[in-house]
């Protein structure tokens, strides 16, 4: 019987998910003692912050759209992680996810039931070829998808602000590019009396939980998520096993890469309508990678990491302006909390010692 609960305490502490609520409750305790540092007290300012993002409908909204673009992301780099790749390209997939999605939202004119789909579709095939064309090289010249992906993210970075200017999407006297037509536009209309004019509410969210299902499925009841797996597993026994390893790296940096450009084409079809210059990356993809992590890369997972990290991102600024806190507690809360992930395993090895130690002691 002492054996049984032994083995269910062991197991429990196994748990990836509890140790990722661990990493959350130690990065808002982190957070606590820079706030009183900062003579702010920790207890008013987290109110503050729930308060902001919960406390009216039109919070809640605000919290789903800034979550969505983080959920894909999420689920981008949760989907690499799963077949051993590290996919930090996830921002340079967004932005040219997002700027296909606008150069057919823009040009073309036909019913939304026609555009919507299309220019959804593009968006996914731009973030497919861009996360591809890592995957070409991984696969073919051995060329880690690392250094690949971050030289990929400044390529669509510029390319972003060179096409703004081009006749395709040029606005004059202006940094955005012209707005896509209204036949492209995902946004929920009738909830506006409800919400507010000001909140961009769409069906983006609805889209999201779908594929985050459906790559889930794809990961865990499919043949081809089992090949994609087992490559990330032990690519050499996967090639023993006659499975083509060069073939499952490609489709894996191209449907990792499709996810992160679905996102861009959502924030585009759904938020703002049109892209613009870009000073600096938006930070959507880099963001994911926390995501991910805090996820433990399960795509399921990536719906409440993703929800959560929208919900301190629009908080810290209802934080700011509740009760002085700067906007940067947020950030720190949310490197304190990926360090915290990044430990997990150190510490969930150390406790099952402790664990094993005693056990042992007992006997």
């Amino acid at each position: 019987m002492s054996t049984n609960v032994e083995k269910k305490k062991i197991s429990i502490l196994e748990n990836p998910i509890l140790f990722s609520f661990i990493s959350v409750v130690l990065g808002l305790l982190v957070g606590a003692v820079v706030l009183l540092i900062a003579n702010i007290n920790p207890i008013e300012a987290y109110v503050s912050l729930i308060e902001g993002t919960i406390g009216k409908p039109k919070y809640i909204a605000w919290v789903i759209v800034r979550s969505t673009p983080l959920i894909l992301t999420g689920l981008s780099i949760a989907f690499a992680f799963k077949t051993g790749l590290f996919n930090i390209g996830a921002e340079g997939q967004f932005i040219i996810g997002s700027l296909f999605a606008t150069i057919i939202g823009v040009n073309l004119d036909v019913p939304a039931i026609i555009h919507i789909p299309l220019t959804m579709i593009i968006g996914i095939l731009g973030g497919a070829l861009w996360g591809g064309i890592a995957g070409f090289l991984k696969s073919k010249f051995g060329i880690n998808e690392v250094i690949a992906t971050i030289m990929l993210n400044w390529i669509a970075f510029y390319l972003n602000n060179f096409m703004i200017r081009q006749p395709l999407l040029l606005q004059e006297n202006s940094e955005t590019s012209l707005s896509i037509h209204e036949s492209a536009s995902i946004r929920i209309d009738f909830l506006k009396d409800l919400l507010g004019p000001s909140v961009r509410v769409n069906w983006g969210i609805v889209i999201t939980i779908v594929v985050v299902l459906l790559i889930a499925f794809i990961l865990f009841k499919t043949t081809l998520g089992y090949e994609l797996r087992a490559v990330g597993f032990n690519k050499f026994g996967a090639e023993y096993a006659g499975i083509n390893v060069e073939s499952s790296i490609f489709k894996s940096m191209a449907i990792a890469g499709g996810l992160a450009g679905l996102a861009g084409a959502i924030q585009v079809m759904g938020v703002s309508n049109n892209i613009s210059v870009l000073a600096m990356p938006e930070g959507y993809g880099f963001d994911g990678i926390a995501v991910a992590l805090i996820a433990n890369s399960n795509p399921i997972g990536t719906i409440f990491s993703g929800l959560l990290f929208g919900l301190l991102k629009y908080g810290g600024s209802k934080m700011q302006s509740a009760v002085g806190a700067p906007s940067e507690i947020i950030s720190i809360v949310i490197g304190s909390i990926i360090y915290f992930i990044a430990l997990s395993n150190v510490i969930r090895i150390f406790v099952l010692k402790l664990v094993n130690k005693n056990k042992g002691g007992n006997v």
